[in-house]
């Protein structure tokens, strides 16, 4: 087998390892454990949501940029605020100003090296709240991989709406292969019930074929993912959860 191959199915067996962490302070703890080979691993897995969303975001985003504040959410090591020499992310895009959080002590230690975010904070999204006085505070909320069975919980992304200014932009990704389509039936159908009680407008949904390589053993070559932007609704005040 090439060297190639070799890493791929070494990032494959560290990824499936995974799934046998239970519960949300059990996969913090994986987290933990891979932070310092994370973007490697990832980057053999060719996996494409950070980009993706980065420039969703920029082919709809009209504000100053420079001026914007970004809260990435689930930010890991950074890979959505950072540029890369593969990737075009939100920094390229002219952003500046990031805030990010996450429940992984070990990425955040990463993602503050890159010395793009003015604030990190320690969340375990599903358990802990996001902070009271972060609402209706963010120009741009960005969520990249974390919207996932087994990550955190579909009602979260109240919390996103709930964190973005009014006429503020919500980015959200997901996987659409088979282990995720149930979750991802249930997030796009939350998405739709907050569009009805007016709290936000749908603005684009994207299918995306090659999203990553596939890890699972049913599955082989690439599996497929989605890219969600929305626009908070200009007069939303409070949202219920």
């Amino acid at each position: 087998m090439s060297a190639v191959g070799n890493a791929f199915e070494n990032v494959k067996a560290v990824i499936l390892s995974a799934h046998k962490s239970a519960t949300p302070r059990a996969k913090v703890g994986f987290y933990n454990s891979w932070a310092e080979n994370y973007d490697q691993d990832v980057a053999v897995l060719e996996y494409r949501a950070p980009s993706l969303a980065a420039n969703c975001i920029s082919s709809y985003f009209s504000g100053e940029r420079e001026a914007a504040i970004v809260l990435d959410v689930a930010c890991g090591t950074g890979l959505v605020a950072k540029q890369s020499v593969s990737d075009v992310q939100m920094k390229k895009h002219g952003f500046q100003h990031f805030v990010g959080v996450d429940g992984s002590q070990a990425m955040l230690e990463i993602a503050k090296g890159t010395a793009l975010y003015q604030d990190l904070k320690q969340s375990l999204l599903g358990e802990d709240l996001l902070p009271v006085q972060w609402e209706g505070s963010f120009d741009v909320v960005v969520i990249v991989g974390a919207l996932s069975v087994g990550q955190v919980p579909v009602g979260v992304v109240r919390d996103l709406c709930k964190s973005t200014k009014p006429g503020g932009y919500v980015c959200m990704t997901t996987r659409s292969n088979l282990d995720n389509q149930g979750y991802k039936a249930a997030l796009e159908c939350e998405l739709r019930k907050m569009e009805e009680e007016g709290l936000w407008t749908c603005v684009q949904v994207t299918e995306v074929e090659e999203w990553e390589r596939a890890v699972a053993e049913q599955e082989d070559g690439y599996i497929s993912g989605a890219v969600y932007l929305y626009r908070k609704s200009e007069t939303v005040q409070n949202i219920r959860t």
